[in-house]
């Protein structure tokens, strides 16, 4: 799967690209991949049923990502509500959507992994009654040094259509088969930037 360059302006979400800023601010500070800890996006509350966190666990094209944090929304549209909220975390991400779903997603995690930098990717899907639903994908890399050992993601499902049903619309039983429109990497405009300091003052806590 081929990922275009992209500056931050490819994101669609306003919460999204307001994560990304936080990311940038922090990687501004460091000049290198920010700590977890050093994140500190405004009105993160808001934000955590649509996000996951990950542990990177392995190298290069054997790493995998061990699920540290699952949001409240997310776990209704991969339809995992009847998994016991103690064990939607510690698990692995392939165990816990399966070889096919897994082998769609996987790409946008290892390009963040070996690029170093935040991806971003747009897949269309139906709900249950036939609408178009654009699901959104933003992963955001941490780390220390030069090696990424943790990815902070934002997930969100938007329809021009209006309401729509969240309910296992990235399922295993999820029809048709999502559609790949945009997979870039955001290196573009990634570089330190005296704008993006201000705000943010909150240490937050993911996990």
């Amino acid at each position: 799967m081929d990922f275009q360059s992209a500056n931050p302006s490819i994101i669609r979400s306003v919460k999204q690209r307001d994560l990304l800023n936080a990311w940038l601010r922090a990687f501004d500070k460091r000049g290198a991949l920010p700590r977890v800890g050093e994140y500190r996006p405004e009105r993160i509350a808001d934000e955590l049923a649509d996000m996951m966190g990950f542990d990177v666990v392995g190298e290069g094209s054997d790493a995998r990502f061990l699920i540290t944090q699952e949001g409240s929304r997310l776990t209704a549209t991969y339809g995992n509500e009847h998994i016991d909220p103690d064990k939607r975390t510690n698990r692995y991400l392939d165990d816990a959507i399966g070889p096919a779903r897994y082998g769609r997603v996987v790409p946008s995690y290892r390009a963040c992994l070996l690029r170093k930098r935040p991806t971003y990717s747009v897949s269309m899907v139906q709900d249950e009654d036939g609408k178009d639903v654009s699901y959104e994908r933003l992963l955001l890399p941490f780390g220390s040094g030069d090696a990424v050992e943790q990815i902070i993601g934002s997930y969100k499902a938007i329809s021009i259509e209006g309401g729509f049903k969240i309910r296992d619309l990235m399922g295993i039983r999820s029809k048709p088969v999502p559609v790949s429109v945009v997979n870039a990497v955001i290196d573009q405009s990634v570089a330190p930037s005296a704008s993006r300091h201000a705000a943010g003052d909150d240490l937050i806590e993911l996990a």
